[in-house]
């Protein structure tokens, strides 16, 4: 299907231009990809939210997260509000990490979006959005 195939050659643009951040600081895809995705989004800030969030497998983000607490990039704290509830915090030393990784990403925006108009920046979000709606709402149908 050449949307799937196209969209691997993004993926694998992305993945490697974050592999020389992964380098740099000895992570793993799936240890930057949290990393980032905490900074990012900080509301989602448990090991079940960025299961559910980034689709990913509890075992890999399990793991990751013990490995990022190893590595001082983050800490699990007990949120204050509720005890069954366990927050991930990043931590000072993930911010180089973080910063080396929004200069990744803006290099790829640059990239991939070379050439293009504002209006087909916005019509390009608004269609992928679309996209991954649909997507999200035949996985939920799937699901049941």
């Amino acid at each position: 299907m050449f949307f799937w195939d196209q969209h691997k050659t993004i993926t694998s643009y992305y993945e490697s231009l974050a592999r020389n951040v992964c380098d740099t600081y000895d992570l793993t895809q799936m240890e930057y990809d949290i990393l980032m995705f905490l900074h990012d989004n900080p509301q989602f800030n448990t090991a079940a939210d960025i299961v559910k969030v980034r689709k990913s497998t509890k075992s890999h983000v399990s793991i990751s997260l013990k490995d990022l607490e190893t590595k001082r990039l983050v800490d699990r704290i007990q949120s204050p509000n509720n005890k069954k509830r366990i927050e991930i915090v990043l931590l000072d030393d993930a911010i180089p990490i973080i910063e080396a990784g929004k200069n990744a990403q803006k290099q790829f925006a640059k990239n991939v979006l070379n050439g293009l108009t504002e209006e087909e920046m916005h019509m390009c979000i608004q269609v992928f959005q679309k996209i991954c709606n649909n997507a999200d709402e035949c996985l939920k149908r799937n699901a049941e």
